[in-house]
């Protein structure tokens, strides 16, 4: 397909395994934390069972059992969740689970991302379109260096991925009909509901997100306007 009739105005972006590592950096953020308080942890597990919270939490905003509530109180509260199963529940006050919880504000990029992102910056618009909130997008992008254009995502649609209404509201925002933007992420299932809300889409694998068991997203599945192998290749 010729490059320059899909070229958008804008990118969006999934933010959590498509541009920062969660995983390792949850790891080893939880890790340190608990060792300054001379406790031992697997950190990956940690991570990874905190992580499993994620989408069940998410589920019962979409589908109208609950209100929305921004992304770092559900985070807190699958917090308190892991902390009971890993044994731990009685070693954190309240304010130290809150300093734990920051780990998701600190996420390593992955090694492509930032300088993939800079030059990217210079040819459109680029934002996150993230589950996270505006407050963890902002401090993930201090933390990191990501040099989003302005922070889009669940918080301005008050509702989460894959709804449509969040593509659409990041869309909205930047005044821009769907086919205008293009969605890129290292999910198939993300690319899936942006492509039907309209949207371009682009794929990133990241084979070592979820960890060396990985057995999903590990290459493209469906018909995306894009495949990259690296953020660089879409400047």
């Amino acid at each position: 397909m010729n490059d320059k009739a899909i070229r958008p105005a804008a990118y969006i972006f999934d933010v959590f395994g498509t541009v920062v590592d969660w995983r390792s950096s949850v790891a080893r953020f939880a890790t340190a934390f608990f060792a300054a308080r001379d406790i031992t942890i697997d950190g990956p597990a940690f991570a990874d069972f905190w992580r499993g919270l994620y989408v069940p939490a998410m589920a019962r905003i979409r589908s109208g059992n609950r209100g929305y509530v921004p992304l770092d109180q559900l985070h807190f509260e699958n917090l308190l969740e892991c902390l009971e199963n890993f044994g731990l529940q009685s070693e954190l006050t309240e304010e130290e689970c809150w300093a734990l919880n920051a780990a998701w504000e600190n996420l390593d990029p992955w090694p492509d991302c930032v300088p993939g992102l800079h030059a990217l910056k210079k040819q459109a618009i680029i934002a996150p379109c993230s589950n996270g909130s505006i407050a963890l997008m902002t401090r993930l992008a201090r933390y990191g260096g990501l040099p989003w254009d302005c922070i889009l995502g669940a918080e301005i649609a008050q509702n989460y991925k894959p709804e449509a209404v969040v593509y659409h509201a990041c869309c909205n925002a930047l005044r821009l009909s769907p086919d205008q933007v293009m969605m890129v992420a290292a999910h198939n299932d993300d690319l899936e509901a942006a492509q039907a809300a309209g949207l371009k889409t682009a794929f990133i694998a990241r084979p070592t997100e979820r960890g060396p068991g990985q057995s999903r997203d590990l290459s493209a599945t469906g018909n995306w306007d894009r495949v990259i192998g690296s953020m660089d290749q879409l400047a």
